[in-house]
């Protein structure tokens, strides 16, 4: 079994910078893709960020390209995110997920292994 947790999050103000963290532990998750999503209050869960087992994949939602940078560590298991300019509608629970799967994909539900998440909340 794979357990993920994240942390990093937290209340920051618009414009501000967060760097999310996410350890893998547990049986390996180094031969598949991770992936960040997100859920805020009263919406479904979305894509935000994705990355390949060597990290020469990567993909980012619309809402964050430019602003949020995807990153993994194999050696310690753990992919990151870097998130700058904040914006307010960036608030949401942010989850780990992880897949065995060689290729990064986009949906939820490809993902077998998820985190508990983390808060992130941003002030106008």
């Amino acid at each position: 079994q794979v357990r993920l947790v994240e942390s990093g999050g937290g209340l920051v103000q618009a414009g501000d910078s967060l760097r999310l963290s996410c350890a893998a532990s547990g049986r390996t998750i180094g031969a598949g893709s991770m992936a960040w999503f997100r859920r805020a209050p009263g919406k479904e869960r979305e894509f935000v960020a994705a990355i390949s087992r060597n990290s020469a994949s990567i993909s980012y939602a619309d809402s964050v390209k430019g602003r949020f940078t995807i990153s993994r560590d194999n050696a310690k298991n753990t992919v990151y995110l870097q998130m700058n300019s904040l914006k307010p509608e960036d608030t949401a629970v942010y989850y780990c997920a992880a897949t065995t799967a060689f290729t990064i994909m986009t949906m939820s539900t490809a993902y077998g292994y998820w985190g508990q998440g983390t808060q992130v909340t941003v002030s106008s």
